[in-house]
């Protein structure tokens, strides 16, 4: 999976089309992320010893197909594309050829846990 958390993306298809938001989960067994504020689901809780039942509001994964990452330069939709630089491997936006940032595995784990 070409995406890391906290990439920008852009929703190219589905309910949700034309907004963005920042990856906040991925789901690579799937095929899925999670982008904070896109795809926002119901869930009914039923309830328990005396407590009351309520609605639970979530994030959703959406499908892989269904986001692009947002060009660094002007924020529309583009391919991620790969090149090597000495011993090093850089993402980069194909529309723009600008250097996507790259977060550790370390970083990432600490997003994740909010």
């Amino acid at each position: 999976m070409k995406f890391r958390i906290n990439d920008d993306v852009v929703i190219i298809a589905g309910k949700d089309r034309g907004k963005t938001g920042k990856i906040i989960k991925l789901l690579p067994k799937k095929g899925k992320v999670v982008v904070d504020g896109i795809n926002k689901a119901i869930k009914h809780v039923k309830g328990r010893n005396g407590e009351a039942g309520e609605r639970v509001e979530f994030f959703a994964p959406i499908d892989v197909s269904n986001v692009a990452i947002a060009d660094p330069k002007d924020g529309k939709p583009s391919k991620i594309g790969y090149k090597v630089e000495g011993k090093t491997k850089i993402r980069f936006a194909r529309k723009s050829g600008t250097v996507l940032p790259t977060a550790s595995k370390k970083t990432a784990k600490k997003v994740v846990k909010k």
